[in-house]
């Protein structure tokens, strides 16, 4: 029986050498299979690109032009045909020449069917006899276009147009462009776009998106939401931002808001014609937040909904630097300025002061106030008359002001980029809907009480005030405070 138990444990040792045996060599096959595999995909990274031979063979028998009568053509053509001035410079982001600059996007975004253009003869050179160009030979077919059009029709597609242009290869008439790129999901009558409408929106919004770092079905629009798809881009680009400066935590900065206002994609707002200039049609301005509408709505606005981060990070600044005399100030809204230069002008619906402070890289922009207006007949000539009248100037790079918007104002002449954000409260804000209220919370608006009083913190406007209490009489009819100074004492605040 020993001898039996003895054999029995021999042959399970056997079995379990077998097995392990087996398994070994599964293993190496594995690993053998994968190492074959790494190898293969490696080659095929490294493995040449295959010559286009058939392209190459009807691109030869196509080229008509020799070398040396090409070299003959571009004589004197470089000073007749330059390329842009702003090319004689590095690309702003240090990217290489497929990558194209903003000033030719922007162009390039707004060609039209009948948008008139003129080539340069012969850009493209022909290439050898053994290596023909077949870029060459598409220039040489299309460069007979006189219109984008024909361009189109001709094998023209939009990235060849920035390729050319950039190059001083293609002439374009300014005053045939678009106002603003085409943008489909703001047509109602998709029956009246072109094919070069068509081309223009499907390539500049693949390169939008590529350009910014976003997905590009993140890029459509609602129909109907007055949102461009450029619009959209920047905004989420703005967002983007916003969301990492609220991870990051601490006292938000002049300089990260104004990354966030330099990303944002601001709407041409053409209702706001009191604040414009003679010959102005529009002004880059978006009211956040609150918002009454022409049929008495009242309702937070649509980039309020799809952008709080943006919100947060705007309203947060000026939380944490509400000076003590005016901790309790309350708004509902936000009105965000681009780059213009207010014309005098008075608020009509607004209740209470109104806060305001300017970001960017500017010099000038001063906002001009006149805290005695008696708000009768028109604010220009009301300020033409300056002299006669008390007048506030206030430099918003570097503090923040609180004022009565009911009173004239209006901001001087500048150079560079100017934003400015005014924090102010709605007229009717009394009757905004609860789920409304909720949402002002929920973006960081410190909301007012219904039956808030507008005059305590400022005297009140002159004409109102035969409503306002007593105590308003001797209050200040504005306030300024140093930058500096709020963000010492926000910084104090952060650190209890």
């Amino acid at each position: 029986s020993t001898q039996g138990r003895s054999q029995g444990f021999c042959r399970a040792a056997l079995l379990h050498c077998n097995i392990v045996s087996e398994m070994a060599k599964a293993a190496a096959m594995t690993a053998a299979s994968k190492a074959l595999k790494f190898v293969a995909k490696k080659a095929m990274k490294k493995a040449p690109r295959s010559l286009d031979v058939k392209g190459l063979r009807l691109a030869k028998k196509a080229t008509t032009m020799t070398r040396e009568q090409w070299v003959r053509h571009q004589k004197g053509m470089a000073e007749k045909w330059p390329a842009p001035a702003y090319m004689e410079h590095p690309h702003p982001e240090g990217k290489g020449h497929t990558s194209y600059r903003d000033e030719t996007f922007q162009l390039m975004t707004r060609f039209q069917s009948h948008t008139k253009i003129s080539y340069r003869p012969h850009a493209k050179a022909p290439g050898t006899a053994m290596t023909p160009n077949k870029s060459h030979v598409r220039y040489e077919r299309y460069m007979k276009a006189t219109t984008a059009a024909q361009a189109l029709r001709l094998g023209a597609w939009p990235a060849d147009w920035c390729w050319d242009y950039e190059r001083g290869f293609i002439k374009v008439d300014m005053k045939t462009l678009r106002d603003e790129p085409i943008d489909i999901t703001l047509v109602t009558d998709e029956k009246k776009l072109t094919d070069v409408d068509r081309a223009v929106y499907q390539w500049y919004r693949k390169e939008l998106a590529r350009k910014l770092g976003l997905k590009i079905q993140d890029l459509y629009a609602d129909k109907g939401s007055q949102e461009t798809t450029f619009m959209r881009a920047h905004r989420l680009v703005a967002q983007r931002e916003a969301q990492a400066i609220l991870k990051k935590g601490g006292v938000i900065s002049d300089e990260q808001i104004t990354r966030v206002l330099e990303a944002w994609g601001f709407a041409r707002n053409v209702t706001r014609l009191n604040v414009m200039q003679e010959g102005q049609t529009w002004v880059w301005s978006d009211t956040l937040g609150l918002l009454r509408d022409r049929c008495g709505d009242i309702h937070l606005t649509q980039a309020s909904i799809k952008y709080p981060e943006v919100l947060q990070v705007m309203n947060r600044w000026l939380s944490a630097r509400l000076p003590k005399e005016v901790e309790g100030f309350t708004w509902t809204s936000l009105n965000v300025n681009k780059n213009y230069a207010a014309a005098a002008h008075r608020d009509g619906n607004n209740f209470g002061p109104s806060m305001i402070s300017a970001f960017g890289h500017f010099t000038g922009g001063n906002l001009n106030y006149f805290p005695d207006d008696d708000g009768k007949g028109e604010p220009e000539k009301f300020v033409k008359n300056a002299s006669c009248h008390k007048k506030e100037s206030f430099d918003l790079s570097k503090g923040l002001a609180l004022f009565n918007g009911n009173n004239a104002h209006s901001v001087d002449d500048f150079e560079g980029n100017r934003f400015s954000i005014v924090y102010f409260t709605l007229g009717c804000h009394a009757k905004m809907p609860d789920h409304a209220r909720t949402g002002l919370k929920d973006t960081s608006f410190a909301v007012p009480k219904p039956d808030e009083d507008p005059h305590v913190h400022l005297r009140a406007p002159h004409k109102k005030r035969g409503v306002a209490s007593p105590l308003s009489k001797s209050l200040p009819a504005s306030r300024f405070w140093a930058k500096s100074a709020l963000a010492r004492g926000s910084q104090k605040r952060q650190r209890k």
